[in-house]
């Protein structure tokens, strides 16, 4: 049972990277099992099923002696749970609030339902955040992957379901903050408070950290 879940989220992370974070296109092929297993932090095995899944469901093919690849003719239905976040024209102002109401209760529930290993992601991410603002490099995507390690944290689908409206927050708040200090000193100080209520499995904490990270966002980047 515990296997199949971890399948299921694995085809759910691969899915993502081609909808949501575009890193693959139709044609293209899936990084190697041991890249691709670390990067997802599972087993080759999980993985494998994982791909399984993706193949019987007409969005992987597996060519023999080539490795593992985005089919050419994906049938574009299958992405329709993503549809909404990629067609409409939200604004930031928009995208925040959402946050503002979605995130802070994610934040409490993987606080109590996380494993110690999925804290641990959770923390690591945090850090190669802090990492790349100070190496002045583009955060986006492991901004991302932090933000995203605390909804499946929560372990529920109905919130993992929601992440590409997190997704398109995120790329602009990571745009509309290059250019501001305070926006992003805030996102330094505010992650360290999260991940250290998170630890220490305080997830009243957690929320309030969350909801303050949100609302620091809003108001330094000028979408109050």
């Amino acid at each position: 049972m515990i296997q199949k879940r971890l399948s299921d989220r694995a085809a759910d992370d691969i899915m993502s990277m081609i909808t949501i974070e575009k890193r693959f296109l139709p044609g293209d092929k899936l990084p190697n099992e041991n890249d691709l297993s670390e990067e997802l932090n599972i087993s080759r095995t999980t993985l494998r099923e994982a791909i399984r899944i993706l193949v019987t469901n007409g969005v992987l093919e597996i060519r023999r002696g080539k490795g593992t690849f985005i089919k050419e003719d994906i049938d574009l239905s299958i992405m329709e749970s993503f549809d909404f976040a990629a067609d409409a024209k939200i604004n930031a102002k928009d995208l925040y609030e959402m946050r503002l109401i979605f995130e802070p209760e994610a934040a409490y529930y993987a606080t109590i339902r996380a494993s110690n290993a999925e804290i641990k992601r959770i923390v690591e991410y945090g850090w190669q955040i802090e990492q790349k603002i100070n190496r002045n490099e583009d955060r986006t995507e492991v901004e991302q992957k932090f933000h995203q390690s605390i909804v499946k944290g929560a372990h529920n689908k109905f919130m993992e379901k929601l992440m590409p409206v997190i997704y398109q927050a995120i790329n602009k708040g990571v745009i509309l903050s290059m250019k501001k200090e305070l926006a992003i000193i805030d996102t330094v100080n505010d992650h360290k408070m999260i991940m250290e209520f998170m630890v220490n499995r305080n997830p009243e904490g957690a929320r309030s950290a969350m909801k303050i990270h949100i609302l620091h966002a809003m108001k330094e980047l000028g979408i109050e």
